[in-house]
């Protein structure tokens, strides 16, 4: 029940209006800030390859949530992926989920 509500928490401070990360663009650029950790392995533009997945085009913002939870709460196989997510707040995993969400 705490997970969903901080789910809910995170996804409605980046799409409501007057949130702390409302409009696109402030959540781009929230999110555009976080992905250069994410570059190494995924690509600049996550496009992935060398077996490494896309983050970009996916099936949006909430599929991108719900994979970084997972890892972060041991539900999903990782290799490192795991301690990676832990190391994210709920807010800043919306923020990566919408920037790359916008990323086709």
């Amino acid at each position: 029940m705490v997970k969903s509500l901080l789910l809910l928490v995170a996804l409605l401070a980046v799409w409501l209006p007057g949130g702390p990360l409302a409009g696109g663009a402030r959540a781009a650029e929230a999110g555009a800030g976080l992905a250069g950790a994410c570059q190494g392995c995924h690509g600049a533009a996550g496009a992935g390859g060398q077996g490494m997945p896309a983050l970009a085009g996916r099936h949006g913002a909430a599929e991108l949530v719900a994979l970084l939870q997972g890892f972060r709460g041991n539900t999903l196989p990782a290799t490192v992926m795991g301690r990676i997510a832990r190391g994210y707040t709920e807010a800043e995993i919306a923020a990566l989920a919408a920037f790359y969400a916008r990323r086709d």
